[in-house]
């Protein structure tokens, strides 16, 4: 009896033993798992959009630099600590509205009301002297103006509907990849 009565103490600390270090192990895993929430990288993470201010049409809280901070939250089954938040790019506008713009563009151009209006008072006053270039100027502004190439002087956007028909100015530098397509041919 005291032999089965060993063997099974022994048995039992072993037991004991195993199931300490499992359990201790799980929780290094888990606290090697849990990174700080700023160190998440992209995927790992979702934002979500940011609240619309309906009188500017932007994001609320957007700043000059176009960018406005949200609270973002890790993906699930992603443990991290801390306060997740992050830059999201928006659209930072300064009071101008876009078709106020145009149709001042348009109907009192020539005076260069539309300069006036974007900030440019030199160009304004220049067209207003000029007639609007005799209307040659005030015909390039209208077009400028609808392609918004021409904006606000204080480097702001329009307000424009948020989902409404804003233009996205694509540039191309030295450092733009251009992925290579297979009908191209290299001689």
């Amino acid at each position: 009896m005291a032999a089965c009565w060993t063997k099974n103490r022994n048995l039992l600390r072993f037991f004991v033993v195993f199931v300490t270090i499992c359990l201790s192990r799980g929780s290094a895993q888990d606290v090697e798992e849990a990174v700080k929430c700023e160190d998440l990288k992209t995927g790992q993470y979702h934002c979500p959009q940011p609240a619309i201010d309906p009188d500017t049409q932007a994001a609320l809280g957007c700043r000059k630099e176009g960018l406005v901070t949200v609270w973002c939250s890790a993906a699930p089954g992603i443990n991290c600590t801390g306060d997740l938040k992050k830059d999201v790019p928006c659209r930072y506008t300064n009071g101008y509205h876009y078709d106020i713009a145009l149709l001042t563009s348009i109907f009192l151009g020539m005076l260069g009301v539309d300069r006036f209006y974007l900030g440019y008072p030199a160009i304004g006053l220049l067209k207003l002297c000029t007639l609007g270039f005799m209307f040659l100027g005030q015909l390039v502004d209208i077009i400028l103006i609808a392609t918004q190439v021409v904006g606000p002087s204080d480097g702001s956007k329009y307000v424009i509907n948020y989902y409404g028909p804003g233009l996205s100015h694509i540039y191309m530098d030295n450092h733009t990849y251009l992925k290579p397509q297979e009908d191209w041919t290299v001689s």
